[in-house]
């Protein structure tokens, strides 16, 4: 948002997040900070005003989100393998080409090697699949 964002502009925004159907967004609460040049612009959208427009937009993306993940079911990418997954030491996660994180399998394979990975599941964070040995 912005100092004097309108329930209009809001809308607008969501309306260009629709149609640009961006596979991530880094969304941020705007903040009245000093030596900014929307400091000297007057804040007065309210806090709780903020708070919903932030949490309706975080919505709308992780919806976005989740259906572009879950239109790569069934398709093989190539991953570079990163490291291990947060809950398993027994997964790894690594990253498309598009930079979205799969999570499979250990097995043998380690950091830095690029491997196939076949989708079968997927959130609006994440990909889950299982190696496809060539």
């Amino acid at each position: 948002g912005f100092p004097g964002e309108t329930e209009e502009d809001f809308e607008q925004l969501c309306d260009f997040v629709k149609e640009m159907r961006f596979e991530r967004l880094g969304v941020f609460q705007y903040s009245h900070e000093e030596d900014t040049s929307a400091f000297l612009q007057e804040d007065n959208v309210p806090e709780e005003e903020k708070v919903r427009r932030l949490q309706g937009m975080i919505d709308l993306q992780n919806k976005l989100s989740e259906e572009s993940n879950l239109r790569d079911i069934g398709k093989t990418f190539e991953v570079l393998i990163e490291g291990f997954s947060k809950r398993s030491r027994e997964q790894l996660f690594g990253r498309t080409s598009q930079n979205k994180v799969v999570i499979f399998d250990k097995k043998n394979y380690h950091v830095g090697q690029f491997i196939k990975v076949k989708i079968h599941k997927a959130s609006s964070a994440t990909l889950f699949g299982e190696p496809v040995e060539e």
